[in-house]
C-alpha cells in the first residue's frame, strides 16, 4: 500500500470524488481521501492522501488556498458562475478605478453566505441537491478571510484576479458579490486553484501522467512522503531500544531521542523511528516533562 500525498492537477469536468475513484484504480488501494472539494468546472491543485496520510486530510482541508479567477461583470446567474442559468444581464458602466476599489474592498475578514449550489449540507441534505429541486433555504454566514485580491489583468467586462484566502471561501460568491457592489452583477467565468496546503500548481500532475507512470512502474516518484506536511516542526529520532514504545503510541521522554534539532522543548515535534521512517507527531506536556502523541502514522 502507498502512504503519502499526491498533488493532482484536476482537470475540468472531474469532481473531487471522480479523482479519488480514478486514483483507487491507479494505485490499487481503497484507502485514499481528498482534501476538500473543488468545483467540477474548476481546475488546479487538489492534494490527495494515500494510506496513513489520510489522517492529515482534515489538516490540509483547513489550510489557506490561492486561486486565479476570471470575473465576468454584467451577468448574474443562479450558480454564481458562467455555467448557471442567467438571471439578469446589465451594462457595465463602472470604470477601471471603481472596479479596482470594489475588488479591494473585499480583502480582510468578512462574513460570506455560502451559495445554494455547493456541497454544504443543511439538515443532512446537500445545498446543491436542494437547489436543483428548485428549493432555497436559509444559510448561515461564515467568517472567511481574503488575504489578497490582486488584479492580474483587466479588460472589462472581464477581470482576472488572484485571490489568497482562508478555507471555506467561495470564489464564485466573491465574484457575485463584487458584481453586486458595482451594481451590474457578476459571475465567475473560470477558476484555477494555484495553491493549497502549501503545494503549488507547478508540482501538480494530471491523472493521465499518473496512469502512464503506473504502466512504466514509476508511481512512487509522484508520491510525497506524509511528513512533508510537518517539515515546519522540529525533528526527533528515537533510539532503537525505544522503537517499541514509539510504535505503541506511548509517551516519550527527551532521553529517548538519539537525534533532535531543538534545545528547548517545542510545542510539537515530528518523530521518526531508528530506521529513519516517519512515525508520529507528538506534543510536549510541561506537567509530565515529556511528549504525548497527537497523531500516529504507522504503516
Amino acid at each position: 500500500m502507498y502512504n503519502g500525498i499526491v498533488i493532482i492537477n484536476k482537470e475540468q469536468g472531474f469532481t473531487s470524488f471522480d479523482v479519488v475513484a480514478k486514483l483507487r484504480g491507479v494505485f490499487g488501494q481503497k484507502k485514499i481521501g481528498h482534501t476538500g472539494t473543488l468545483d467540477p468546472d474548476a481546475t488546479g491543485v487538489l492534494p490527495v492522501c494515500l494510506g496513513n496520510a489520510t489522517k492529515v486530510c482534515d489538516m490540509l482541508t483547513d489550510s489557506d488556498k490561492e486561486y486565479r479567477a476570471v470575473l465576468l461583470l454584467g451577468i448574474r446567474t443562479d450558480t454564481q458562475d458562467i455555467t448557471g442559468q442567467i438571471l439578469e444581464e446589465k451594462q457595465v458602466t463602472a470604470g477601471e478605478k471603481e472596479v479596482k476599489e470594489a475588488i479591494r474592498s473585499f480583502t480582510g475578514t468578512q462574513l460570506q453566505i455560502p451559495p445554494m449550489y455547493s456541497a454544504l449540507k443543511v439538515n443532512g441534505q446537500k445545498l446543491c441537491d436542494l437547489a436543483r429541486a428548485g428549493k432555497t433555504v436559509e444559510r448561515k454566514p461564515r467568517e472567511i478571510r481574503v488575504y489578497e485580491a490582486e488584479i492580474l489583468r483587466m479588460d472589462l467586462p472581464r477581470v482576472e484576479i488572484r485571490f489568497c484566502c482562508s478555507k471555506g471561501t467561495y470564489i464564485r460568491t466573491l465574484c457575485n458579490d463584487i458584481g453586486e457592489r458595482l451594481g451590474c452583477g457578476g459571475c465567475m467565468e473560470s477558476l484555477v486553484r494555484t495553491s493549497a496546503a502549501g503545494f503549488g500548481i507547478e508540482e501538480a500532475v494530471k491523472l493521465e501522467v499518473l496512469q502512464r507512470a503506473k504502466e512504466e512502474g514509476r508511481l512512487e516518484a509522484y508520491v510525497k512522503s506524509t511528513d512533508t506536511v510537518f517539515l515546519h516542526l522540529p525533528k526527533a529520532v528515537v533510539d532503537r531500544k525505544y522503537d517499541v514504545i514509539l510504535n505503541n503510541g506511548n509517551r516519550l521522554k527527551r532521553e529517548f531521542f538519539t537525534e533532535s534539532d531543538f534545545r528547548t522543548e517545542p510545542e510539537r515535534i515530528r518523530v521518526y523511528g531508528s530506521d529513519g521512517k516517519f512515525r508520529a507527531v507528538y506534543r510536549y506536556e510541561e506537567a509530565e516533562k515529556g511528549f504525548r502523541p497527537v497523531k500516529m502514522f504507522l504503516e
